[in-house]
């Protein structure tokens, strides 16, 4: 029987990792989340874990309180996590930790160096992509993508050798804008932004589809964890989300993973992997699609991804600082301080501002993102006056 951790248990990704675990029979050791008391409980008293905890110290005692009638240890805190993750037994962590919170955990298991690592938290590999997969290989631990496009190309590279691929396609939705204007994007409304067409994710995700940034990071991400360069690593839109990536061999044959759109699947291949076990999702039925549609993204309107790819070929401060001024900037974007657009324009002017900066350490990193929160909010605070 697998046994597993997930990290992040209450999002999205990890609801759905609770259910993949449900349907295989796995047996979940340990669970984290960070504030929502609830839900965290019944998935103790659904999984009877022996170790939880909570990145809020007041959850943390409040979800003790509530559980004190089962066998399980409540961990408060950030320092918290990591404790859980030394003490739980299991082979597979699932990290789907949403944001920078997930990068010291990753770190952490890794560290830990007796489990295989189902990466959801994409921000590891954006922020410290060089840090973590080094240390990865130093430990010996395994990393298996969650992200539908990485779960994708890893599926796909075993068509072939490694050497025998010559570079990555990543599909993109193109989100609720495709098509439109910088002229037309101005008016967008934070509803707007949210409605995605294909899939159900969280609000800053969801705002990341739409402005591209999601694809920007996973061509970094891809190239982190398969080592491709920037220009080998080709973005496609495809509305339909059927095709989730493509990898081309040097013979020019292409090999595509394509399903349902469903991130349970991604969950099942991470933790079982190399094997395939009984579907948990429902099967493809192509005639109904009837049409794959590709497009190439227009990047001179929706310039995260032009930003993530220069963000790639200058390491990972470049990429922590872009991040951390995304996540900024979206966050102001949904509390409706900012407008769409202005997403763009911060991005450019805050890693123009901090392109200066250099180094590859966890303290660099960390300090590059602080640099970059605040350099965003100065420039949030500009546009603000100069509409004043």
């Amino acid at each position: 029987m697998k046994k597993i951790m997930i990290l992040g248990s209450t999002g999205s990704v990890g609801r759905q990792a609770c259910d993949v675990a449900a349907r295989q029979g796995w047996e979940v050791t340990a669970i984290s989340a960070a504030k929502n008391v609830r839900l965290a409980e019944e998935q103790i008293r659904r999984f009877r874990p022996r170790f939880a905890a909570m990145a809020d110290a007041g959850a943390a005692e409040d979800l003790k309180t509530r559980v004190r009638d089962l066998p399980v240890t409540v961990f408060p805190g950030s320092g918290g996590i990591a404790e859980m993750i030394r003490e739980s037994p299991a082979d597979t962590a699932i990290n789907a930790i949403i944001g920078t919170a997930g990068l010291s955990p990753t770190l952490e298991i890794i560290e830990k160096g007796n489990a295989r690592l189902a990466l959801a938290n994409k921000e590891s590999l954006v922020m410290a992509g060089d840090l973590v997969c080094g240390r990865a290989k130093e430990k010996g631990v395994e990393i298996t993508p969650v992200d539908s496009e990485h779960s994708a190309i890893f599926q796909c590279l075993r068509c072939g050798k490694r050497s025998e691929a010559t570079g990555l396609i990543i599909t993109a939705s193109g989100g609720p804008f495709r098509g439109r204007t910088r002229r037309e994007l101005s008016s967008v409304t934070v509803a707007d932004a949210l409605a995605h067409p294909t899939w159900s994710m969280g609000a800053s995700i969801t705002v990341d589809s739409a402005t591209l940034m999601n694809k920007g990071f996973e061509v970094i991400e891809a190239a982190k964890l398969f080592g491709f360069s920037s220009d080998a690593i080709e973005v496609l839109v495809h509305p339909q989300s059927i095709v989730h990536s493509i990898v081309r061999f040097r013979d020019n044959s292409y090999a595509a993973q394509m399903s349902v759109p469903d991130m349970r699947l991604c969950v099942q291949y991470a933790v079982e992997y190399p094997d395939r076990t009984e579907a948990v999702i429902p099967p493809l039925d192509l005639a109904a699609v009837g049409r794959l549609d590709f497009m190439k993204p227009d990047e001179e309107t929706f310039i995260p991804l032009r930003l993530a790819r220069r963000a790639l070929e200058k390491g990972d401060i470049a990429g922590a600082v872009l991040h951390a001024a995304n996540e900024c900037a979206v966050g102001l974007f949904l509390e409706e301080k900012i407008g769409f657009t202005d997403i763009f324009d911060i991005l450019e002017r805050v890693t123009d501002a901090l392109g200066h900066l250099s180094g590859g350490s966890l303290e660099e990193i960390t300090a590059a993102d602080a640099s970059a929160r605040e350099e965003t909010l100065r420039e949030a605070a500009r546009i603000a006056g100069k509409r004043g």
